[in-house]
């Protein structure tokens, strides 16, 4: 049976740290499978490895429609190029449980990344799995999703989670 692997909650440091390059290796793979089994668990679209309270370059993203979940593990994940009109949609954070905002980010997505062998990839996504991959990628380079919107949403945001966190 695989362990459940336990969250670490904003604002954890390891949040707002970015995983540099690696090697695809053994340590990976293993961070990508426990990565992996978490995202199941909690149903997540996408998760990083910080939120496991790892800060290492690796990423799950969910690259189906919103309703299924079509895992991908991605190592040294990478932002190649974005395009389309920037689009408004909810995001949230396994992170920071309760708490969902409005970030804009553009439509569309080229990812590059290495596949569990070491293997470069790319891959070109749109709409939710556009979002997601760039939400997840953001957190691999140390980027919370809160930094995306306005310092006033931001802290409102916080507010609303340091509530919902003292019930």
């Amino acid at each position: 049976m695989a362990e459940i692997v336990p969250f670490i909650f904003y604002p954890d440091q390891r949040l707002s740290q970015a995983a540099g390059f690696r090697p695809v290796d053994a340590e990976l793979l293993a961070i990508g499978a426990r990565l992996l089994a978490a995202g199941k668990s909690a149903k997540a679209y996408g998760l990083a490895a910080a939120h496991i309270g790892v800060v290492a370059p690796v990423a799950l993203i969910s690259i189906g429609e919103p309703s299924s979940r079509d895992y991908r593990v991605l190592y040294n994940p990478r932002i190649i190029s974005t395009d389309g009109a920037q689009e408004a949609g909810l995001e949230g954070s396994v992170s920071m449980p309760g708490i969902e905002v409005e970030v804009l980010r553009p439509a569309n997505a080229r990812i590059g990344f290495d596949d569990a062998t070491g293997q470069g990839q790319e891959l070109t996504l749109s709409g939710f799995a556009a979002r997601v991959a760039q939400h997840e990628i953001d957190q691999v380079n140390g980027v919370f999703f809160l930094a995306r919107i306005s310092r006033l949403k931001r802290e409102a945001a916080i507010r609303r989670f340091a509530k919902l966190n003292r019930r």
